[in-house]
């Protein structure tokens, strides 16, 4: 971009903040992810082989590659709503994330001890305070506002970069499904329970 239009943007700026933090914490959180439903569930498989060595960078450098020609010159008032919009993202995200892991690893240490969670018959409990009792798919719904994030410092004189967006959407909702249908299978009337507890998969109090 510097070498096309003799600056960097705001925009540039955010859009590599916000990917250089997303890849920081997903290695920062390693320990989280080996709970993930890509590492316990899916396995290694064509999906993720294609995904992490084609499609992830292919998608994740699309913004990038659109500002270097198409910069909407956004003014600070608009880049500063798309960070708070990023922030709030990541706050939602993480703190899922995190909530979850720390009540799997123990769920009588102190920053968790508190929340209340439906005692299932294989043994295991499912959350049903803090994030996860707002809705079944919280980081989902964190996850996805960070990617939207990413295609708004576009502008929005194009569809083009918001392709991440309309696409991680798609993924996610067919993700939940998948997830839903093994936890259903998997835990049976606790399940059906722990919807009429939790009624809503990404939006409290919406979806």
């Amino acid at each position: 971009q510097y070498e096309t239009l003799g600056e960097v943007t705001g925009s540039m700026v955010l859009i590599q903040l916000f990917q250089g933090a997303y890849v920081w914490d997903a290695l920062y959180q390693e320990r989280a992810i080996l709970t993930t439903m890509d590492v316990t569930t899916d396995g290694f498989g064509y999906m993720l082989i294609f995904g992490d060595l084609a499609w992830v960078p292919f998608t994740y450098s699309l913004q990038a590659r659109y500002l270097v020609d198409y910069d909407p010159r956004l003014g600070y008032g608009a880049l500063g709503g798309i960070l708070l919009t990023n922030c709030i993202g990541y706050m939602i995200f993480r703190g899922a994330n995190g909530q979850k892991d720390a009540f799997r690893r123990n769920p009588d240490q102190p920053c968790v001890s508190h929340l209340s969670y439906l005692q299932t018959k294989r043994g295991t409990k499912l959350l049903t305070s803090g994030w996860w009792g707002k809705a079944r798919k919280i980081n989902y719904t964190g996850d996805w506002i960070m990617g939207l994030s990413w295609c708004l410092v576009c502008g929005l004189n194009s569809i083009v970069p918001y392709f991440y967006a309309i696409y991680f959407a798609i993924l996610l909702i067919h993700r939940s499904v998948r997830d839903d249908h093994m936890c259903q299978t998997k835990y049976g009337s606790d399940w059906e329970e722990y919807k009429k507890i939790v009624p809503y998969r990404f939006i409290p109090g919406v979806v």
